[in-house]
């Protein structure tokens, strides 16, 4: 899947991943996907309720052994 930034949080605890996860999105332009690479199981409630209540938009979550991937785009306006 196509992504403009990547974070990449393996082998950070919470709540780091959620924190760099913030300061990314501000960097982004609307509508850019930002690709966010975790190793920490708490980042499967966080990352969804991160993007639910800024309004942005979780296009993708997967899981691939201890890793966890998600693709988030960024909000309009």
């Amino acid at each position: 899947m196509e992504y403009q930034a990547l974070l990449d949080a393996t082998n950070l605890l919470c709540p780091e991943p959620v924190m760099m996860l913030h300061v990314e999105m501000r960097k982004l332009a609307a509508k850019e996907v930002l690709k966010v690479i975790a190793t920490d199981p708490s980042t499967t409630r966080d990352i969804p309720k991160f993007c639910q209540f800024l309004s942005h938009n979780l296009i993708k979550q997967e899981q691939n052994g201890d890793t966890y991937y998600y693709w988030i785009e960024k909000k309009e306006g």
